[in-house]
């Protein structure tokens, strides 16, 4: 059976971020964090693999119009309406049926009251202490967004240079150090083989592996992304270690050559993210800290509060 250490660092944050509060239902729904929390820790015990699926959506809610849940919303056939879940980087994001189930919970508890931006926000935090990592404080009251259009979905791409990467993190308000911090989510992550197929015998067109890869881990690759593979669409896991635990076993194996994806090999390689992976890589308590600081920081992008957006009832489909 696998083992997971929980590590519990208690971060210390301002009551107040971007009009956000700590503590933003203690009066109009009590029990709402708890409620989440129950559900995501029900998941977890059969599926650790949630946690990777919570964040990468939460990401992929907060860098299109901020953290507005608009990643949540169906597109609506009848009306020929598509909606961020149809472009191409969502297609494999997954969890909405956790989302569901916490929304349902609470809406029976406290009608039209927290917001479904708020719970992928509390539900990522627990998911993320489940699978070892800091249990932070988050805040919440943010609203959910009244727009979810695929065309507006513009995030990292697996094969961005750090400079490129760097472009998109530094447009939402992040830093050189949040950016390195956050794609240390990859730890728990996986990823299609065709996010780096090339990179294990065409590299860049020049018919070779990308050299900047560990040889034994380019013939392990290649034997479960090759075509004699019986999953059409295999997986491979991004930390190769310890892969359902957030730790700073990620930023080790990109310094080993180990790293899967381009963006994240490349992290050890460019001289200004080189010297925060080297320093993660031997201090796992360091990473912890600055993920939860960088984690509370990215739920903050553009919020909706007060009058603004909405709470949805389904959060699938605007009120």
């Amino acid at each position: 059976m696998m083992k997971i250490s929980f590590l519990f660092f208690f971060c210390i944050f301002p009551l107040v971020l971007s009009d956000l509060q700590v503590g933003f239902y203690s009066s109009t729904c009590p029990r709402a964090e708890l409620i989440v929390r129950q559900v995501v820790q029900n998941r977890f015990k059969t599926d650790p693999s949630i946690t990777a699926a919570l964040l990468r959506m939460h990401f992929h809610d907060c860098f299109v119009r901020g953290c507005d849940a608009s990643i949540l919303v169906d597109s609506n056939s009848t009306k020929s309406k598509s909606s961020e879940k149809d472009a191409g980087p969502n297609q494999t994001v997954r969890g909405f049926e956790l989302i569901d189930e916490a929304k349902k919970t609470l809406e029976a508890a406290c009608p039209t009251t927290v917001s479904c931006a708020d719970i992928v926000t509390l539900a990522t935090r627990d998911a993320v202490a489940l699978a070892g990592g800091s249990n932070y404080s988050v805040p919440t009251g943010r609203r959910d967004g009244l727009v979810s259009d695929p065309t507006e979905v513009n995030v990292p791409g697996p094969t961005d240079s750090v400079s490129d990467a760097l472009e998109s993190f530094t447009a939402k308000g992040l830093t050189l150090n949040d950016m390195v911090t956050l794609l240390g989510a990859h730890t728990v992550g996986v990823a299609h083989c065709f996010f780096f197929q090339d990179r294990l015998s065409n590299f860049q067109g020049t018919g070779k592996p990308d050299p900047s890869m560990d040889p034994t881990l380019v013939t392990k690759l290649s034997k479960t992304c090759g075509t004699k593979s019986r999953n059409k669409n295999p997986t491979v896991f991004l930390d190769q270690n310890t892969s359902f635990v957030i730790d700073n076993e990620f930023y080790k194996q990109i310094m080993l050559k180990r790293g899967i994806m381009q963006i994240d090999q490349e992290l050890s390689l460019d001289k200004l993210s080189a010297p925060i992976v080297s320093n993660f890589a031997s201090n796992g308590i360091g990473f912890q800290q600055s993920f939860a600081n960088a984690m509370v920081k990215m739920g903050s992008i553009e919020v909706l509060v007060g009058n603004a957006g909405e709470v949805r009832k389904n959060c699938r489909v605007f009120n």
